[in-house]
């Protein structure tokens, strides 16, 4: 079921709203969606991680249920324009996606804590236990519908340096960016 909502929450309500804000010309809400979209592309990584069965996806699954609301609420001059928006259909569909996402992780990291134990497993062990196991089954699941013929140990290592590549982007926003531009999504 979370991987349902997962679907629902973080992948179709934003591109639907990242649609609508393009069609809207709406740059504040799409800037934020982008931000966001960033951010969520850590739950693809960790898809594929767990896809190959490499315990550290289960670090990414909890890093990212922290990352996205995070995005969604951190920048000071997106949250004060968007407040400051007149009130419309798509202001008020943005603000409750953005409540219920920050609730959906929220309650998806203190049910998914318990297997953060996962990610100290070897190999073997995480596919003998039931509990992390049973986090590996739907992205199996999706690689049958997705990715029939692929090896699972090649989509981990795209999975690995698609997982460097992010590290390093957000390390250079930690380090850099950050201390640039502070709480400012455009600089200003």
């Amino acid at each position: 079921m979370d991987y349902r909502l997962a679907v629902i929450f973080t992948v179709i309500l934003p591109l639907i709203l990242l649609i609508w804000a393009l069609v809207e010309k709406l740059e504040v809400i799409t800037h934020l969606l982008i931000i966001y979209w960033r951010v969520a592309s850590l739950l693809m990584i960790t898809l594929y991680l767990m896809i190959a069965a490499i315990p550290i996806g289960f670090i990414c699954a909890i890093a990212s249920r922290i990352l996205i609301p995070v995005s969604l609420w951190f920048w000071v001059d997106l949250n004060e324009e968007i407040e400051d928006m007149q009130p419309s259909p798509l202001k008020l569909t943005l603000t409750s996606w953005r409540w219920a996402i920050t609730v959906y992780n929220a309650i998806g990291a203190l049910i998914f804590l318990p297997s953060l134990r996962c990610a100290f497993f070897s190999a073997e062990n995480l596919l003998a236990d039931p509990g992390c196991r049973i986090w590996l089954d739907p992205p199996w699941m999706y690689k049958q519908i997705f990715h029939p013929g692929w090896n699972p140990p090649f989509l981990g290592f795209l999975a690995i340096v698609g997982l460097l590549i992010y590290v390093g982007c957000f390390a250079y926003f930690v380090v850099i960016r950050l201390g640039r531009q502070g709480r400012s999504a455009t600089g200003n």
